[in-house]
């Protein structure tokens, strides 16, 4: 069980940079009012975290079973 803890704390350390490298291609800043900067770093924070999470949940129900 512990194991699989630090197994998929690693995953994380290496999706969350590829997973925030691709959301750069994005303009999220263009969904929002123009003084709403602090909203458009949350939702790109929030949906990066939420992708990466799903990638290596996909991962590791794909490779584990």
């Amino acid at each position: 069980m512990i194991m699989l803890i630090s197994y998929k704390a690693i995953m994380y350390l290496l999706i969350i940079p590829f997973v925030f490298w691709a959301l750069d291609s994005l303009n999220i800043n263009g969904i929002f009012k123009k003084n709403c900067i602090y909203k458009s770093r949350f939702l790109y924070l929030f949906v990066g975290v939420s992708i990466s999470y799903l990638v290596v949940q996909f991962i590791f129900d794909f490779f584990a079973y």
